[in-house]
């Protein structure tokens, strides 16, 4: 089991960035887990823009991978995520996701609804 905690959202200027962090705490610490950002915005469905598991495997929405920087914290679970040149359609709920089953982390970009353990998002504004 683990929960999931994002951060860093709010209100951004077009061509700004966005940095937010996923902290995660695991019932056992030595447990791994496929984690990913996720976003959502009013009346769409919800999508992926990165997993990664723990040997550092990344899947990335290939509509965002050229402005999109991450990287894990020391537990290999906790994930930061920094976008760059925002634009005002990156408006969205971000939410970070994890799922144990690491053999098919990059499956979960396109089917997030199969993933375990959600946080409760972020709201980032571009305007």
């Amino acid at each position: 089991h683990v929960q999931l905690v994002e951060s860093g959202g709010g209100s951004v200027q077009a061509g700004g960035s966005l940095r937010l962090s996923c902290e995660a705490i695991r019932s056992h610490p030595d447990d791994t887990y496929c984690v990913g950002w996720f976003r959502q915005s009013p009346g769409k469905q919800r999508e992926g823009i990165v997993t990664i598991d723990s040997r550092g495997r990344t899947t990335y929405a290939n509509s965002l991978e050229d402005r999109i920087t991450i990287s894990r914290g020391n537990a290999k679970v906790s994930l930061r995520l920094q976008m760059n040149r925002l634009k005002p359609e990156d408006t969205a709920r971000y939410y970070c996701a994890a799922d144990p089953r690491e053999q098919v982390c990059g499956y979960f970009l396109d089917n997030y609804r199969d993933l375990n353990y959600w946080g409760k998002g972020t709201q980032v504004t571009v305007s």
